[in-house]
């Protein structure tokens, strides 16, 4: 288990169009250790950005994507636990997800079962989030 708590380097991309999405990064935006972070709006409104080996935008724009400073990219529940590792207040989280229990990590499987069944639901939370005044 990687643990760079530093966060440098560390790019979180996301879609800036999707309410939900905003919402999530807005928050995460607003954590101690954030400042280290890079940010990446790669929706369809968003000028094109460059997002390296590895990851287009449609695949970004349809799961949660990361890349590590080691130049690695995680998508779903992976990608959260190496956000989550990055901020102080989410470490503990991000942990327990990368936990390994006899080589294998069973909350991380878990977590991206979770990740995978929420993603058919993703539209509807979106506009729910949305209408929030």
């Amino acid at each position: 288990m990687s643990d760079d708590a530093s966060g440098a380097g560390l790019e979180v991309f996301y879609d800036g169009d999707c309410p939900l999405c905003r919402a999530e990064i807005d928050h995460y935006r607003g954590c101690a250790g954030a400042d280290r972070i890079a940010f990446v709006d790669v929706g369809r409104t968003a000028p094109a950005q460059a997002l390296g080996p590895g990851l287009d935008r449609g695949a970004a724009l349809r799961r949660f994507h990361v890349r590590a400073p080691d130049g690695r990219v995680l998508s779903g529940a992976a990608a959260f636990a190496r956000l989550w590792r990055t901020l102080p207040g989410w470490r503990w989280l991000g942990r327990l997800l990368d936990l390994h229990v006899l080589g294998r990590r069973p909350v991380l499987t878990i977590a991206e079962l979770a990740y995978r069944l929420s993603l058919p639901l993703r539209p509807r939370l979106a506009r729910l989030v949305a209408r929030r005044p």
